[in-house]
């Protein structure tokens, strides 16, 4: 890239390849600039002259990024997090006064045990603060908004997260079955082996596409075996009204399994050891993690998660060796 060249990548378009090589859409990347499609396309084509590149290129019906537009995403990503923080405002947050909006995504099955402490404990403080709470969406969409910052934190369960990302433990639970009262295993009062567990039909909220960041399915594949899957759900919420008509077997943490074991006759019991436990864990991106607004976020969520610890009289969970990336 010649001097002349290098002079004329300016912010604004450093944002536009950003946004162009995550989203890998030129027209999602005008919805999200707010500029017409025909305008984004002359924009890659002056950033394509200017890396001398393609940066983006076919494969099938999508774009897919070139190895030069691989290392440019992860280079920009750092430069315009550092330009961010550089002339973030430094002043003081004051979540009493503040009516700033804060976006987390969460895992489902977390969903109905800690959401509402999180919501209570942030309304208490800050009546002005409104909370998006969404289910995890894909990978891509994920660290695309965390990157772009959409999404404010992550709280997750998957095996493997990300490991470019901060990462603060919250909650570690048993992992439990449950199937209902007429179930072979109902009256059952030992742990479920791990041979019996793989004879069973399942009942999961992950589709097989994306078993890899499932926290029973992703261990399954870390030890090279798999579970029969016959049903899959979109929502946690749906799952008790599946299981209460099948013999299917639902696997899942033992603070939602209680609480629904609560409405429904559902047995619940052990998992097979092997599965280990569930780890809870927030997430968050680099470019923000010096906000002061973004740092009260943070403690609120580890606040909410220390009170559900204190009601269960649970010790602060260190992470296994697997999630220990950057510390929080």
């Amino acid at each position: 890239m010649t001097e002349q060249a290098y002079a004329s990548l300016d912010i604004r378009l450093m944002r536009t390849l950003l946004l162009l090589l995550t989203e890998c859409s030129v027209s999602r990347t005008a919805d999200l600039l707010g500029q017409a499609q025909p305008t984004v396309s002359l924009t890659l084509k002056k950033l394509r002259d200017i890396f001398q590149d393609p940066l983006l290129v076919r494969s099938g019906s999508v774009l897919v990024p070139t190895e030069r537009g691989l290392a440019l995403r992860s280079a920009m990503s750092g430069i315009l997090g550092q330009i961010d923080a550089t002339f973030a405002s430094p002043s003081a947050f004051e979540p009493a006064t503040s009516s700033r909006q804060f976006r987390i995504v969460a895992s489902n099955c977390l969903g109905t045990v800690f959401m509402p402490q999180l919501i209570a404990a942030i309304t208490d403080v800050a009546p002005g603060i409104s909370l998006d709470a969404s289910p995890i969406p894909s990978q891509e969409e994920l660290l695309s908004g965390l990157s772009e910052g959409r999404i404010d934190a992550v709280i997750g369960n998957w095996p493997h997260p990300p490991e470019h990302l901060r990462i603060a433990p919250m909650l570690t639970t048993d992992i439990v079955c449950m199937v209902r009262s007429s179930h072979r295993f109902a009256r059952r009062t030992d742990r479920i082996r791990l041979e019996e567990y793989l004879e069973e039909s399942h009942l999961s909220p992950t589709s097989e596409r994306h078993a890899q960041f499932s926290p029973i399915d992703g261990r399954l594949i870390d030890l090279g075996l798999k579970r029969n899957i016959r049903a899959t759900v979109p929502e946690y919420s749906i799952a008790p009204y599946v299981l209460a008509r099948s013999d299917l077997v639902f696997t899942t943490g033992r603070h939602f399994a209680e609480q629904v074991a609560q409405t429904f006759p559902f047995a619940v019991l052990d998992a097979p050891v092997e599965l280990g436990q569930m780890h809870f864990y927030m997430l968050w991106h680099d470019r923000k993690h010096h906000s002061p607004e973004q740092a009260w976020l943070r403690r609120m969520i580890k606040g909410a998660a220390a009170d559900m610890r204190a009601l269960e009289r649970m010790p602060a969970p260190p992470l296994p060796p697997s999630l220990q990336l950057q510390p929080g």
